[in-house]
């Protein structure tokens, strides 16, 4: 299965951004091989709209889970109507996130945890 984790830099063992939309890198992981591919978030800079826009990159690379720190209520109704379970709360190294998910150690979130314009300098 393809997931999505949001990274701080380009590698397995880059640490967990804690910011969706705001994040640097997503990481496509597929569980069976933990082969990836890194994707530069467009969005990280963007005036506005970065959460939507954010979720429907992630849902056109095929994720069926994102994992991440945060996420606002924007993404997450984005995510949500694209069927894609958002995992919040996650931290350590994208390595340790995929394998805590891969052993069933995650809870799915059932709504955003943070507010709107949460990864902005002035949000």
């Amino acid at each position: 299965m393809k997931i999505c984790v949001t990274a701080q830099d380009s590698s397995l063992d880059a640490a967990v951004d804690p910011r969706f939309a705001r994040c640097r890198v997503f990481l496509f992981v597929d569980t069976d091989t933990m082969a990836f591919e890194v994707v530069e978030n467009a969005q990280a800079q963007a005036m506005g709209g970065a959460g939507p826009q954010a979720a429907k990159a992630v849902a056109e690379h095929g994720a069926k889970a994102l994992l991440t720190g945060n996420i606002g209520p924007n993404a997450y109704q984005t995510l949500e109507a694209a069927g894609i379970a958002a995992f919040t709360g996650i931290s350590g190294t994208v390595k340790e996130a995929v394998e805590k998910y891969t052993k069933g150690e995650l809870t799915k979130t059932d709504g955003p945890d943070v507010g709107s314009h949460f990864g902005m300098k002035n949000g």
